[in-house]
Parts: C-alpha cells; structure tokens; sequence
C-alpha cells in the first residue's frame, strides 16, 4: 500500500506544478497586454502634444499610461497570492483552469 500513498502523492504534486505553470503562462499574458496598452497610451499621448488643440486628450493619455504602470506591479502582487493559495491547497474549486 506503500507504493499507491507515493503514486498519489507524485500525481498530487505534478498536477499543483502543472497548475501553477497555467496560471504563470494566464498572467504572462496579461503582463504583455498591459505592456503593449502602457506603449499605446504614451505614443498616443505623445502624439497627440504636437498640436495645441489636442494636448488635454495627450494629457488624459500620459495618465492612463501611468495608471497601466501602477497595474504592472499589481499584477505580480496577484499573481504571488494566487500561486501561494494553489500551494497551500486552499484555492477554491471555482479556478477555471482552462481560461
């Protein structure tokens, strides 16, 4: 009986691994959209300050480039907690894994 307690364990440690990749790759992804909207609000912003009638439009594109700054970190801090819950078994059943 020794050996099936291993099996089930090793399963039980591959599948926790195997989650814990998923949700990486999850928020790889979003790391990268935030990046890609982060240089989007900027080069709008910036574009938009070469004429006088658009700079306030510029002005609200810098702060929404600013505030994607803020989400980055934010995300890391997530991402830790979600994976710290997964390791110590207490992350609900309602994950989708497959999202």
């Amino acid at each position: 009986m020794p050996q099936q307690d291993e099996n089930d364990r090793s399963e039980i440690e591959f599948s926790s691994k195997n989650h814990e990749l998923i949700i990486r790759n999850r928020y790889k992804f979003y790391y990268n959209i935030n990046d890609v909207l982060i240089a989007v609000w900027f080069i709008l912003g910036s574009v938009l300050f070469f004429w006088k009638e658009t700079e306030t439009i510029a002005i609200w594109f810098f702060l929404f480039g600013s505030i994607e700054l803020l989400v980055r970190p934010l995300m890391r801090i997530f991402r830790e907690i979600h994976l710290k819950k997964i390791r110590s078994g207490k992350a609900g059943s309602d994950d989708n894994i497959g999202q």
